[in-house]
């Protein structure tokens, strides 16, 4: 056996060196990529089905762009007069503008045309839905308390230029029912006070519908939202992979560590994985599911309305609003202030999005809490907010019934004005029932899981003692489960400081310390603690002494595991003692 070794201060070279580790080396020492990469290559991410939800967003999101560009090569953003004469025969002969003239030519005459204007607009439906319930995934765990605030706010905007951008792509085809849309949105508006009928002269270059609504909002779609969208997703990734991506607690998960799979190559590759796994659904759903047929609404015309109108799902809730509102109108020094469209359209939005995005500042303040969180909460540990949000998917869920009230009142034979009038009323009563069911839920889970870790999980096994008393034996969760269970923290109830200094002065965050201990009193007083470690001990010394007290009746190899579907009893026999 021989050895080689060498004392040499300088790394070996090739003889001929490589052309493209030449350029490599260039940009690094340029660049700095090398060291970039060193840090971030090995970058961990946990695994768990629920963070996939953002990443349907993003491949969402790369699909309308792939298919967005296919149709911009053959649509035409022009409200110019034109007739047509293409294959779909009914049309033909009809005075169209070009815009949905070139939109029914994709559709029929462009090879692959239709295909790609149903993935597009199917994929800009999954955008829109998987931001949606990942933003409710981040809210019910917690994900957005320190130091993800800033990533909170960034996802709200991003689920507001999306829905923009849903609604200008929406009405580009300039068909009867986008038409209809784009009336809607003149309406909302010119209900803005003094100004409003200025703004919509101004929009639609000229009275409704004008000429350059179209062409206009068509740089919105294909150049200035998009743009906008690509930046904020770039800067929500950045933060993702500086802040660390969050963790379900668990045996190992810490707040100081993350434990995964490394960025390459698992992750990359289950990401890309992942990817045509989307883009696949989306082709399918493209080539089997017809949506938005504009041949069958037809051009529009301004004095024309399609039966039965409806808009794409994630405006239902701005269409419901504008349903049930009352007709209360205001007419001051010769001006008409239309509430009924001013603040169903403008101000509820503006409030709407304004409360989501300052959410986080607000749990903070109410509960003190300004530490950093890397490990995520059950939605049964935080019974408020979980609650909070089913209440307001309740009410989203009704406003969407009513955005449909003349749907409804045709399929069903009921009366439209009944529904009107039982969804403002439900809409205020519905979501409080709705809240203090969730939060009882959640409050009887979290005993549930203290009952488990003082007493133990049910068996299955039925004893009967000497004196016939029957009773169900528990067996201890594994130390895993227990771990988890009790990786969270305990809350705090904050109460109101003494409201003067030692002089008698009043302070002056009195009145604003005093809301916030009423806050925290509501928000945790009833929520239900984990065991302290004095009662865990207790409750396993007396779970050993009922053991010990309970041996001379489990002479039997039916021990308890064979029942709880949590253990592998292949191989046991249980049709005769030891």
């Amino acid at each position: 056996m021989s050895t080689i070794s060498s004392n040499r201060t300088t790394p070996a070279t090739a003889d001929k060196p490589s052309k493209l580790g030449g350029a490599a080396t260039w940009a690094d020492e340029r660049l700095g990529i090398g060291a970039m990469a060193k840090k971030n290559i090995r970058k961990v991410f946990p695994d768990h089905w629920s963070f996939m939800l953002g990443e349907i967003a993003l491949w969402s999101f790369v699909t309308l762009l792939l298919t967005g560009v296919f149709l911009s090569l053959w649509f035409k953003p022009s409200m110019a007069e034109t007739t047509y004469n293409g294959t779909y025969s009914p049309l033909r002969g009809v005075s169209m503008s070009e815009a949905f003239a070139s939109t029914l030519n994709i559709s029929f005459d462009v090879r692959a045309g239709l295909l790609m204007r149903q993935m597009h607009h199917w994929a800009a439906m999954l955008f829109i839905a998987a931001m949606l319930v990942h933003m409710m995934r981040v809210f019910l765990t917690g994900a957005f308390r320190k130091p993800r605030e800033l990533n909170w706010l960034i996802g709200g905007v991003l689920i507001l230029l999306g829905i923009v951008e849903g609604f200008a792509g929406y009405s580009l085809p300039d068909d009867l029912l986008s038409g209809t849309g784009l009336r809607i949105a003149d309406g909302l508006v010119k209900a803005t006070p003094v100004v409003g009928s200025y703004m919509s002269f101004f929009m639609f270059g000229g009275e409704f519908p004008g000429d350059a609504i179209i062409s206009r909002l068509y740089i919105a779609h294909v150049l200035l939202v998009p743009g906008l969208l690509l930046a904020l997703i770039g800067a929500h990734m950045l933060l993702l992979v500086y802040h660390k991506h969050t963790q379900w607690p668990g045996p190992g998960r810490t707040e100081q560590n993350v434990v995964g799979f490394p960025m390459l190559p698992v992750y990359m590759a289950k990401a890309g994985g992942f990817f045509f796994i989307v883009f696949g659904v989306v082709a399918l759903m493209g080539a089997l599911m017809t949506i938005n047929p504009v041949w069958k609404y037809g051009p529009y015309t301004p004095n024309q309305v399609t039966a039965g109108s409806q808009p794409d799902w994630y405006m239902g809730i701005a269409e419901g609003l504008l349903r049930i509102m009352p007709g209360w109108e205001t007419h001051l020094w010769g001006i008409t202030i239309s509430w009924n469209i001013f603040l169903p359209g403008q101000i509820a939005p503006i409030a709407l999005l304004a409360a989501v995005l300052a959410y986080p500042f607000i749990e903070q303040w109410v509960t003190g809490d300004r530490r950093e969180h890397h490990l995520l909460q059950r939605p049964r540990n935080a019974p408020t907010r979980t609650a909070f949000l089913a209440a307001m998917i309740t009410v989203y869920g009704l406003l969407w019934a009513a955005g449909g009230n003349d749907i409804i009142a045709t399929q069903f034979h009921l009366n439209m004005e009944d529904i009107s009038r039982f969804m403002r009323v439900a809409v205020f009563i519905l979501p409080v029932i709705v809240f203090m069911i969730a939060k009882r839920w959640c409050i009887s889970l979290q005993r549930h899981d203290n009952d488990m870790l003082l007493h133990g999980y049910e068996s299955g096994v039925i004893m009967r003692d000497p004196e016939g008393g029957y009773s169900e034996k528990h067996l201890p969760l594994s130390i895993e489960r227990q771990y988890t269970l009790t990786a969270r923290e305990r809350d705090e109830i904050h109460s109101a400081p003494n409201g003067t200094d030692a002089n008698g002065v009043p302070a002056p965050t009195a009145r604003a310390d005093t809301v916030r201990a009423k806050l925290s009193h509501a928000w945790f007083a009833d929520n239900v603690q984990k065991p302290t470690t004095a009662e865990l001990e207790d409750a396993h010394h007396h779970a050993d002494h009922e053991a010990a007290h309970q041996a001379p009746l489990l002479d039997h190899p039916a021990d308890g595991h064979q029942f709880d579907g949590m253990h592998d009893v292949e191989g046991d026999d249980l049709t005769h003692k030891h």
